[in-house]
């Protein structure tokens, strides 16, 4: 997921008008790599397709810092019409695409196209997907500028041809006319004919939603079960990962990955961004609609509690073989899932992509669409961290705790069971939970939020004493079960964020909050040293500091 800020009068489209424009090629040269890249990632993994992997292009980070550079400068300076990069099949995408929005053609010589290997034939220069390029159209008369901008950052660029007022593409080389193609028939809402493939509901769906957990032996070493649950992949800190990169570059990052979601200040202004991608593949295995429901909103949540408002999704969309009728039904019970969810929390879908056949000879991946959340925070003064602050403050739980353990974690480490409907969702009582959240951040009444999800209410709170290793906090936690301790310590129910606060904060806490129809409950208190729940649980810091950051390094190694 990549988000920038822009200066509204500096928006540049990817757009192509004006006959006669002239229409650039800048960046890197073109080579063979990336030919078929999109249809590569369009197909299933066998022996046969391993021996394409040449269609992956390389990057070149520095080359792409120099473009981008350079990218800017022609921008603020006022010197094209329109920009797009070359992703997916190269220039006959971005040629195409371009053209469509401005309504206009292109006339292109291939010959001009600065190339990096030589013999390579029109078919190879159009579908090449080669790194660090874009395609500019300039402002006519302005060719020179343009030149010089690119020339300074030591970058091509190459008139390979001009804007026409027709409705084509028209790709020269050696004199010769290599394709002719109408312009806005090419892309997504131009005369493409909507395709609808056949869906069916896969067998497998109502076998494992109607697991009996009354039937399961309960587990009783609920300490052991707490470490076991936090060393696990799904749940153990990534830190040993994300370490490898420098996540601070630029000193705008306020909260570094490890809490619910990461935030990024805007410099010369009191704003900042907050951002975070999530979702539980399981849940949409078990079901899709739900399931990526449940992704939207968690990843919503992660922001909220952040102090920012969610604005705006991304998403990458991992299925399998979209022929097979399941598979597809999965995806398009997914869709419907993501867009209730989008409507319910006015967070519109920005972009994304999808990425289809993922799965071998034996298995496809679990239907997992990623969700990419976008929020604001509008005062920095209100950016919230996950983790226990002070000694002596106010536990609350925000949201109610049902016995919900279908798709968790704690039913497939212990039962070794990918089974039962993930947990329920009501969107407004999602909606209004975070709404109340922040409110209580903007008021000052909260020191910490952190939601509850993978691995239920006890990882949650054994990750807030641990998530600041330079102060770490414990929390003495006394909890009303109404069904059995461990279902009730380890089910992933929705809607809900542990929070702390002020003990001198309790009756404006409690206030709003009643005001609301949102569920609460004050649960404990910070304390040093130990995590306890009840008599159930009794664990020292260290012991939850080691499974929770120690235990991936080991399981790679």
């Amino acid at each position: 997921m990549a988000v920038g800020i822009v200066k509204t009068n500096r928006i540049a489209k990817a757009v192509a008008k004006g006959i006669g424009s002239p229409v650039f090629i800048v960046g890197s040269d073109t080579g063979r790599d990336g030919i078929h890249g999109a249809t590569f990632a369009s197909e299933e993994l066998t022996n046969e397709s391993e021996s394409r992997r040449s269609n992956v292009q390389v990057g070149d980070p520095f080359a792409e810092k120099l473009l981008l550079e350079a990218t800017l400068e022609v921008i603020k300076k006022d010197l094209i019409v329109g920009i797009q990069d070359m992703g997916a099949a190269g220039i006959i995408c971005s040629t195409s695409e371009m053209s469509a929005r401005g309504k206009s053609g292109m006339k292109i010589n291939l010959d001009s196209v600065p190339l990096r290997e030589k013999g390579m034939t029109s078919y190879e220069i159009l579908l090449s997907e080669s790194q660090e390029r874009m395609l500019v159209v300039g402002k006519f008369g302005e060719e020179e500028k343009i030149k010089e901008v690119f020339s300074k950052w030591d970058l091509n660029c190459v008139k390979i041809g001009e804007v026409i007022a027709e409705d084509k593409l028209e790709f020269y080389q050696n004199g010769e006319l290599k394709a002719l193609v109408p312009a806005s028939t090419l892309v997504l809402g131009g005369g493409a004919p909507v395709y609808y493939r056949e869906t069916r509901k896969p067998d497998y769906i109502d076998k494992v939603q109607k697991l009996d957990f009354s039937n399961l032996p309960e587990v009783n070493d609920l300490n052991s079960a707490l470490l076991k649950i936090l060393s696990s992949p799904d749940i153990a800190n990534k830190s040993w990962i994300y370490h490898q990169y420098d996540y601070t570059v630029g000193t705008n990052t306020v909260i570094t990955p490890g809490c619910d979601a990461a935030v990024v200040r805007i410099k010369k202004t009191n704003k900042a961004l907050s951002v975070k991608t999530d979702c539980n593949g399981r849940y949409v295995f078990l079901n899709p609609k739900l399931g990526a429901k449940i992704a939207v909103a968690e990843s919503a949540r992660n922001v909220v509690c952040t102090g920012a408002l969610p604005i705006a999704i991304t998403n990458c969309l991992n299925f399998g073989n979209p022929y097979k009728p399941e598979v597809y039904w999965q995806f398009k019970e997914a869709i419907e899932g993501i867009s209730e969810a989008c409507l319910i929390l006015e967070t519109p879908v920005t972009g994304g992509n999808v990425s289809f056949y993922n799965e071998s000879p034996t298995r496809a991946v679990y239907p997992t669409p990623v969700i990419g959340m976008l929020g604001i925070i509008d005062n920095t003064d209100h950016i919230t961290s996950s983790f226990f602050k002070t000694e002596g403050d106010l536990i609350y739980l925000l949201g109610k705790t049902k016995e919900e353990i279908g798709g968790t974690e704690f039913l497939k480490i212990f039962f070794e069971r990918i089974e039962g409907n993930p947990p329920s969702l009501d969107l407004n009582y999602e909606k209004e939970l975070q709404s109340i959240c922040l409110k209580l951040i903007k008021e000052g009444l909260i020191k910490s939020a952190h939601d509850v999800s993978d691995g239920g209410l006890a990882v949650a709170l054994a990750e807030a004493c641990i998530m600041n290793r330079k102060k770490m906090l414990g929390a003495k936690i006394n909890l009303s079960f109404d069904f059995r301790k461990d279902f009730y310590l380890f089910s992933e129910s929705q809607s809900r964020i542990v929070v702390s606060i002020s003990p001198s904060q309790k009756k404006d806490f409690e206030r709003i909050v009643s005001s609301s129809q949102i569920d609460y409950s004050f649960i404990g208190v910070v304390q040093k040293n130990m995590l306890e729940i009840n008599s159930g649980i009794r664990l020292s810091l260290h012991e939850i500091e080691d499974k929770y950051y120690n235990s991936i390094p080991k399981i790679m190694s």
